[in-house]
């Protein structure tokens, strides 16, 4: 099969310098999976029958720091690199990580039957040109183009020595079904079931970052039930699957679903596309597995399950080795989850939440409370949910610290004739506090109410 394609200036130089030298080189990997989906074009990558010494030669900006036989070009105009790596065969993989040895091969096909999927086994290699464009084509030795029409991640040759090399394949196959919407393969599916404790000799920042690729996707739910169907979920988020069957009806409450249902339905409803954001609404009434209560009359209580679920929330990112940033984030979502909404509330109660969940977080605080309603099975948002969102707008414009008024420690000095010292901080505290309560933060009204004061 032949494809005319458009391919980028600097794609067609590093053609043009390996044909001229006589060396082979092909376009492989994600990239001609989404050029035959149509899908945009991100990394470019390569493999040639080069080693890494001569993919130099040619390219002497280049870098090779691995033993993997990859050697990076940097892309023009601050472009993602592309990556060159020569024909590999690769020998066991005790570890269920690397291969014990790298060897280089020989030719194209021993270097595609060690990928991972069918759909990621493909090559182009450029033909001629027809009407005006390059003419590429498509090297398909194990049917990843019939997959794709059929919509179907496969792994190469047998999946369970495919997953034995790279027990993080495993995930892989989850983040790019739920990334394209496609189903895994019958076998492939059996042999993640069979394999899915080897995920745990994986590192953290490997099953992090797919984690969150999946999460960041169109379809996050669905990729946390087919993580948790594939049995995966049981080593990767090992606190939810309990979550499951934990009974939430109770009488007067709106809960329709047990504790785990309802947040893969939050999940699926919260309109954030944060995948931190998105994991927290997932986790978010995980504490509820140890804080239920069940009483004779029916009733069933989860009271503090907010701060239990802080507490689940910072070991799940301790494991996962969130970064600081990340971890701050996620906890708070999951602590402060349980925001009172109620229009009776003073601009004091408002300014507090604010600084309780920080104001870089306040819309994604909302966004994980739009998707804990809708995901107990309201059709619409709370209208109290709503006002509060244009409070928060108005509050926002306040001032929430001493820093923040209109005025400073050299006017309070100057006016109040105090040097440096503590009774400058006093001052300032004392116009805050009355702010808060009401005085207009405007530097006229803030200076005539400091001539006024007396501490």
């Amino acid at each position: 099969m032949k494809l005319r394609l458009s391919v980028p200036d600097q794609v067609q130089e590093i053609l043009n310098k390996f044909e001229k030298n006589g060396l082979q080189i092909f376009i492989v990997g994600g990239v001609v999976r989404d050029i035959l989906l149509d899908r945009p074009l991100v990394d470019w990558d390569f493999t040639t029958d080069a080693v890494p010494e001569e993919i130099l030669k040619l390219f002497p900006d280049g870098y090779y720091d691995n033993k993997y036989g990859t050697v990076g070009v940097p892309g023009d105009d601050g472009q993602r690199p592309f990556e060159i790596t020569t024909f590999r065969t690769e020998g066991g993989y005790s570890d269920s990580r690397h291969p014990d040895e790298v060897k280089w091969g020989k030719t194209l096909e021993e270097d595609l039957q060690r990928r991972d999927f069918t759909i990621n086994a493909m090559a182009l290699r450029r033909a001629s040109l027809a009407q005006g464009k390059p003419a590429f084509e498509l090297i398909d030795l194990y049917g990843g183009e019939k997959d794709l029409k059929d919509r179907l991640i496969r792994a190469v040759g047998d999946p369970n020595l495919r997953f034995g090399e790279d027990a993080l394949r495993m995930m892989r196959a989850v983040r790019i079904g739920t990334q394209l919407k496609f189903n895994i393969e019958d076998g492939t599916f059996g042999a993640i079931k069979a394999n899915a404790d080897k995920i745990k000799q994986i590192s953290a920042e490997r099953v992090r970052d797919e984690l969150l690729k999946i999460m960041a996707s169109d379809f996050p739910a669905d990729g946390y039930l087919l993580l948790r169907n594939t049995g995966l979920g049981e080593y990767v988020l090992p606190e939810m699957e309990a979550a499951f069957g934990v009974e939430q009806k109770s009488p007067g409450r709106h809960h329709i679903y047990d504790v785990g249902t309802h947040s893969v339905e939050a999940l699926r409803h919260c309109p954030s596309t944060d995948p931190v954001t998105r994991l927290a609404t997932l986790i978010h009434d995980v504490g509820k597995v140890k804080t239920q209560r069940k009483y004779p009359d029916g009733r069933i209580t989860f009271y503090n399950h907010e701060m239990e679920g802080a507490k689940i929330s910072e070991k799940i990112a301790c494991r996962l080795r969130f970064s600081n940033e990340q971890k701050e984030k996620f906890m708070i979502l999951v602590r402060w989850h349980q925001f009172t909404v109620d229009e009776r509330q003073t601009d004091s109660a408002v300014r507090r939440f604010i600084k309780n969940v920080g104001l870089e977080n306040v819309m994604e605080m909302l966004a994980l409370r739009t998707g804990d309603r809708l995901g107990g099975g309201a059709r619409e948002t709370s209208w109290r949910l709503e006002e509060f969102k244009k409070r928060l707008l108005e509050v926002q414009k306040q001032p929430f610290s001493v820093t923040d008024l209109k005025i400073n420690g050299r006017d309070v000095m100057e006016i109040k004739k105090v040097p440096t010292g503590p009774m400058v901080g006093k001052y300032l505290q004392a116009l805050f506090e009355e702010v808060e309560r009401g005085l207009p933060n405007e530097r006229e009204v803030l200076i005539e109410r400091l001539k006024e004061l007396s501490l």
